[in-house]
């Protein structure tokens, strides 16, 4: 068996899910952050352990300062913190009506893209205020209407929609009367008639 020349040293992970060695710091799994690791340098490679088991491997850098990443390191804390956005914007969407529910399911039928359809029912939401959008997502449901381009159309038509105009009602008939309108002034006209 060849000698194991590997320098080992332990260490905590960074919450940037780093260790450091020489200025340099290579990355782990992202679940790993705050968790202590073994740490064996080569001349040739970098290994990380955690718990006996081979978690990273990385080329060794003699640069300074340099920050060597697996791609795949980031994945996991990529994809939670997604899912916690969707999370936040269902619980959001769903906090504007109570119709919002029914909504949703009319969304996912017509297998649309749910979330890019909610992020922009949210804005509109901001935008219209939530009584004028729990009313166009009922009108939606009853027109059988689902996508945010449907809602954002029910919102613009309400928003123009004029509101009806009273009769007028003048309290007193003399008010009427007592209109006074001069004549006008047509000397302008007979001087200009004159000339031709």
């Amino acid at each position: 068996m060849p000698y194991d020349i590997g320098r080992i040293q332990s260490q905590r992970v960074s919450k940037q899910f780093r260790v450091a060695l020489d200025t340099n710091h290579y990355s782990v799994p992202a679940e790993l952050a705050s968790q202590r690791v073994t740490l064996k340098a080569y001349p040739d490679r970098v290994c990380i352990y955690h718990q006996d088991k081979l978690v990273a491997r990385h080329v060794r850098s003699y640069d300074r300062r340099q920050d060597i990443e697996d791609p795949d390191h980031p994945k996991e804390l990529l994809a939670q913190r997604r899912k916690a956005r969707e999370q936040r914007l269902l619980v959001q969407f769903l906090s504007l009506s109570r119709h919002a529910q029914a909504y949703l399911e009319g969304i996912e039928q017509r297998r649309m893209n749910p979330r890019h359809h909610l992020r922009k029912i949210v804005a509109l939401g901001e935008i219209y205020g939530v009584e004028a959008l729990d009313r166009a997502i009922q009108d939606g449901i009853e027109f059988a209407a689902y996508s945010c381009e449907y809602i954002a159309n029910i919102l613009a038509m309400r928003a123009r929609e004029a509101p009806a105009h009273g009769a007028l009602y003048l309290t007193r008939r003399q008010d009427l009367l007592d209109i006074e309108i001069s004549a006008p002034d047509l000397s302008p006209y007979e001087r200009h008639g004159d000339e031709h």
